[in-house]
């Protein structure tokens, strides 16, 4: 389709190609398999797909959809030869990203334009690379011209906060923060209080990635969001859940987990270069109607990118 036209940078293209070339080979070596003695799409290409979907993590519920999507199109066209299901899965996964997503993608860092610092509050479990990616936005938003503030919001680890300070003076950003044990709703409150007095254009506030009980992870956030709004009265602008798509189905669960604790507003998936689970991207941003913003595709600085639907289908279904 005329949507799959190249947006992205050559370099920056060929970084999520690499990126997801094991999720890539993965998913082609099942389909090959799914089709192979088959010139047409029949029922039994249909189940064989839905097998291949659901062993890519893209999920069941998104997997049903592709699949009746797809039912459709053969009761439609009559006739659907197996060489075009490459094209056409393309075009229907990439249509159920814009119902998520909308027809827009964005192809660099940006934030919307306002009077105050926009507030980014960082959530999701130990281990998945949330001070990472805090880090890695820092850096993207300061060489896009802004000026960022760090809030070291996770006060349970001391672990936490020498990270978030590495990331800091590696991409010589203010950070604000306090002892191990402090409260993370004041350690909020301070940081965007200096946000406000310096002018900055982004806040990052990190927080505990503890996944305890629902009831106990709910207050918390709601404390330090309404602590925020003592200071800026729409903050935080965006709840950004980070989650390691390496873990596939497992990422579904703690995506379950965060979205009924909070208002999850925007999601972002790492570690997506060593793993053949790519396809949870899919299957999570169609389950829990929450956009994908960024995706990580290597260990670089740049290699947290921003997600663009068009570009990542392109990537994920090039044979």
């Amino acid at each position: 389709m005329s949507f799959f036209k190249k947006i992205f940078s050559k370099e920056k293209k060929e970084t999520l190609d690499k990126g997801l070339e094991k999720s890539k080979s993965s998913f082609f070596d099942k389909l090959s398999k799914a089709v192979a003695g088959k010139s047409k799409v029949d029922d039994d290409v249909l189940d064989n797909l839905e097998e291949v979907l659901v062993t890519s993590d893209v999920g069941v519920d998104t997997t049903l959809k592709v699949i009746d999507r797809i039912e459709e199109r053969v009761a439609r066209d009559k006739y659907v030869g197996t060489a075009e299901l490459n094209s056409i899965l393309r075009e229907e996964i990439a249509n159920l990203l814009t119902e998520t997503h909308g027809e827009s993608s964005p192809t660099e860092i940006s934030l919307p334009k306002q009077d105050e610092p926009y507030v980014i509050m960082v959530v999701g479990v130990n281990g998945v690379g949330k001070t990472t990616t805090i880090g890695k936005l820092a850096y993207q938003f300061k060489k896009a011209g802004k000026k960022v503030i760090l809030g070291a919001g996770d006060t349970f680890r001391a672990a936490a906060i020498d990270q978030l300070q590495i990331w800091a003076d590696r991409t010589d950003t203010e950070i604000v923060k306090q002892q191990m044990g402090s409260d993370p709703a004041s350690v909020a409150f301070d940081t965007l209080e200096r946000a406000v007095a310096q002018n900055a254009d982004v806040v990052l506030i990190d927080t505990a990635g503890r996944l305890h009980n629902k009831v106990n992870l709910m207050n918390e956030l709601t404390k330090i969001k309404r602590v925020m709004q003592k200071v800026i009265p729409n903050a935080p602008h965006d709840v950004m859940l980070v989650l390691d798509g390496s873990t596939g189905q497992n990422a579904f669960e703690q995506a379950k987990q965060f979205t009924a604790a909070t208002e999850v507003t925007s999601l972002a998936v790492t570690k997506l270069d060593g793993t053949a689970k790519g396809g949870v991207v899919i299957g999570i941003s169609d389950q829990f109607k929450v956009p994908v913003k960024y995706i990580g595709v290597g260990e670089g600085m740049e290699d947290l990118q921003v997600f663009n639907k068009y570009e990542f289908v392109d990537s994920f279904f090039k044979n």
